[in-house]
Parts: structure tokens; sequence; C-alpha cells
């Protein structure tokens, strides 16, 4: 978004991340907004937003070793299969770089414009999560779900990963129980301490609902802090468990400017 939309902000971003030490690189996506814009939109349909997996593309052929992750992808919104092979491709790509951040969505406009089910995204992530591995790595690929089937197909090169980490996005019941009964991570975005706690209890009670997979080993909390970091707010988030801070770049704000403030931030920890 803003300046990481250029192809020149993004890439020097990218570049100044990894040299800086930074574990990752997020991109989240709209790919349309409600105009004019109305509650709960983010941001203003005229705010450039590229396609994540295109801008990580980008970013990854930018940079070595950093971390890609999609924070989040709208997964009810895509196409599972044709999504498996975007994923798969860009895994190889960047040497197995990828962490693929999916949420259910919120905008119905967005899902109206692009004819996805809105009523139903929750149990339409459910299936396409399944489509996805099934795809990435049964030997002879094949499911049938309600929302999507498909047998006597193959799908190469698989991903360099196995698995692909998963963080599921969303702050709701369900969304915490996706993140705990099946993925690697959980992703809260633009968040208080205090509603991080809020988010917090609601992961503890989906850990007595469902069972989390030994494989998949602890839950992974990831945050981008609402509003200006700093030491004491990464101090309090730190406190909370959280394992992995993601930087929100402001808009108008230069690239490495921006990294170079959030370097500072971790500096004086």
């Amino acid at each position: 978004m803003g300046a990481m939309s250029r192809p020149d902000g993004l890439a020097q971003a990218a570049r100044a991340a990894e040299a800086a030490g930074f574990d990752s690189l997020w991109a989240g996506e709209h790919v349309v907004l409600p105009d004019p814009q109305v509650p709960p939109s983010p941001v203003a349909p005229g705010e450039p937003m590229l396609d994540s997996l295109l801008a990580l593309s980008w970013a990854a052929a930018h940079t070595r070793t950093i971390r890609l992750a999609t924070g989040i992808l709208i997964l009810p919104q895509r196409n599972p299969v044709v999504l498996a092979k975007q994923v798969a491709s860009l895994d190889v790509l960047s040497n197995g770089r990828l962490m693929l951040g999916v949420g259910a969505g919120y905008l119905e406009a967005e899902f109206r414009a692009v004819g996805a089910n809105f009523a139903e995204r929750g149990a339409v992530t459910e299936e396409f999560l399944d489509a996805l591995e099934a795809l990435w790595y049964e030997r002879q690929p094949h499911y049938r779900g309600r929302f999507v089937a498909f047998d006597s197909v193959d799908a190469h090169p698989r991903p360099v990963q196995r698995p692909i980490p998963i963080v599921m996005g969303g702050h709701s019941g369900p969304a915490y129980r996706r993140a705990v009964g099946r993925c690697h991570g959980w992703y809260g975005y633009w968040m208080t301490p205090e509603e991080l706690r809020g988010s917090l209890v609601g992961l503890h009670a989906a850990a007595d609902q469902v069972e989390r997979p030994a494989e998949l080993g602890d839950l992974e909390v990831n945050v981008t802090p609402r509003g200006r970091l700093t030491p004491r707010l990464a101090e309090e988030f730190a406190a909370l468990g959280v394992n992995r801070l993601v930087v929100l770049a402001p808009p108008g704000f230069d690239p490495r400017a921006t990294i170079e403030g959030a370097v500072d931030v971790v500096a004086s920890l």
C-alpha cells in the first residue's frame, strides 16, 4: 500500500528490511473497495493496493533470505485450485520463504464484486484450506466438498516447504478455532495491547474446544500494532507473548526511513 505500491519503493523497503535483519515482509490485500468508503472498509477506494502474491513475488526477486507472508489473503474470494498453483510457484521461486496468511474476509461489497460466497465464507475457508493441502501434498490430489471438487488431476511443481506455514487472521471465535486447530500461527491487525488481550482470551478458549495437532508446534502470535511503534509498546506486546510484530508503514512515509525507525525501536529494547 502507499509508497510500497510503487516498484521502486517496494524493492527498496524489501532490501532495507533484509539488510537490517528483519524476519519477514508482509502484504495484505483487498481486490476492490467500496466507493464511497463506508464502514467497515479500512481505507479509501483510491488507495493503491497491490495484489499480495504479485507484490511478494517482486519482493522475492529483490531479496535472498527474508521470509514473505500474506497478511492476509482473503481465501474464500480465490479459486483454490488456481491459488494452489500460485502459492506453490511463489514458494519455489523464493526458495521456500513463503508464509501463507489467510482469512475469511468481512467486506460484503467486495465479495459481491468478485462473485464469492459471503454468507458461507467460514465454511468455504475450511474447504479451500483442505483443497490447497490436497494439491500441495497428496501423491494423487483429490478432494470433494460442497464448494470445490476435483480428482484425476495433478499440479507441479509442488511447494519447496512441506508444509507451507499457514497463519489465520481474524478476531472471531471461528477464526480462533481455525488458528488453533489447523494453523501454524494467528495474525491480529492494527491492535492495541488491550485488544490483543481479548484475542488471547479467545485463542485460549479455542484451545479448550479444538485439539491442536502436535506437528504444528506452539501457535505463533503475530500482531500489527495500532499507531506508532515505540520501545514501550513493543515491550508490552512481548510481555503478552507476541512472537512477531508486523510494522505497518504509514502512508507517505519513506520506505527506508520507516525501516530505520523500526530498527531503532528494536535496538533500544
